[in-house]
């Protein structure tokens, strides 16, 4: 790669995560991000989702630059299958940006070309953890790296500057504590828990689809609402209030049924059963750093308000992605919400720089 591109100077890196809910992006220039964004792309739809906004932000995609490619959409509804979804893909992302300056990143097999790509699934397949947690290694030498993104936990460990994993596919990673199926704001409730104590009585939850994790963040004060770009559960408005009639849905019961506050408290519990689902895998994938308890917990993604607590479980110290890898101080918070885009963009960076 290093060779293909060493004559066109520094080109502008884009770097992209192309999702099964979002699309996201970051610029990096002259080795630093200098932007990042994430897009609504409601993938199970169809790809002419991300065709729309590709259309929208199509100077991006302008000749001479380069753009590098990471991707979890493959396991959208939207394809039969993973293999087909990984094609369906990169056909897609040849017929948007062409393959003469387009990059794949297959994970352990590093970076290749669109045609190199199609022999290499297994590497490809929802392999965006693994460029954050390689570069968060590359960057801060040993620690544990969390992503926590709208609907998924990503948890690794990294040691003298190199990953450790035991899994690589997602259900190798679900097994192993490195992949939890929960997240800061598409997750619904009935995922996180059966039982939530109301009044002092565990009450079984509706299995309904009554109300998600953003509905936690909107209540305790922890979301950006900027980070919630899909309808409510019930589409109806995203206030304190609204969120507190869906809880309260959860539990058979209307808002005025409870005090506000007690309805908070349920909240908190909702949350702080969710941090133990995080701290279950975090343990198990800690093992890899014991016995040193100085190596710090890398937070990334729009959940590091959940992360800065389990850092605090743990005994760690916190380390932001955005704090930690070279980005305008603009762009730092953005970055770290859009980490793997982030991350490819800066390994390709680094890859011809040296």
């Amino acid at each position: 790669m290093k060779r293909r591109f060493a004559a066109e100077g520094k080109p502008l890196i884009t770097g992209w995560d192309v999702g099964g809910a979002h699309l996201k992006m970051a610029q990096c220039q002259n080795g630093e991000i200098v932007s990042a964004k994430i897009f609504k792309t409601p993938l199970w739809l169809g790809v002419d989702q991300v065709r729309e906004v590709l259309h929208e932000i199509a100077p991006l995609g302008a000749d001479g630059h380069l753009n590098v490619f990471t991707m979890t959409g493959e396991l959208s509804d939207t394809f039969t299958s993973r293999d087909a979804g990984i094609a369906g893909l990169l056909d897609f992302i040849a017929e948007q940006f062409g393959d003469k300056n387009t990059l794949i990143y297959a994970g352990r097999a590093g970076f290749c070309n669109i045609d190199m790509a199609r022999n290499l699934g297994g590497d490809i397949a929802s392999a965006n953890w693994h460029a954050t947690a390689s570069l968060s290694a590359k960057l801060a030498g040993t620690g544990l790296f969390i992503d926590m993104g709208s609907t998924t936990t990503d948890i690794l460990a990294f040691r003298n500057g190199e990953l450790i994993h035991d899994g690589y596919s997602d259900a190798e990673r679900l097994s192993t504590g490195e992949l939890v199926y929960t997240g800061f704001a598409r997750s619904a409730l009935i995922g996180i828990a059966a039982l939530v104590p109301v009044r002092g009585h565990m009450t079984p939850l509706m299995n309904e689809y009554f109300a998600n994790t953003a509905d936690l963040g909107r209540i305790l004060g922890t979301l950006d609402e900027a980070d919630d770009k899909y309808p409510s559960a019930d589409r109806q408005p995203k206030t304190l209030a609204g969120s507190i009639q869906r809880i309260a849905r959860m539990v058979g019961r209307d808002s005025g049924d409870l005090h506000e506050a007690e309805w908070i408290d349920i909240a908190r519990w909702f949350s702080e059963h969710q941090i133990r689902m995080i701290h279950d895998g975090a343990f198990r994938v800690a093992r890899h750093l014991s016995p040193d308890q100085t190596a710090p917990i890398v937070g990334a993604g729009i959940g590091r308000p959940q992360i800065k607590q389990l850092a605090r479980r743990m005994d760690r110290p916190y380390l932001d992605f955005g704090m930690l890898i070279p980005a305008t101080p603009d762009a730092r918070d953005d970055a770290s919400k859009a980490a793997p885009a982030a991350a490819v963009a800066l390994l390709t960076s680094m890859s011809l720089a040296g």
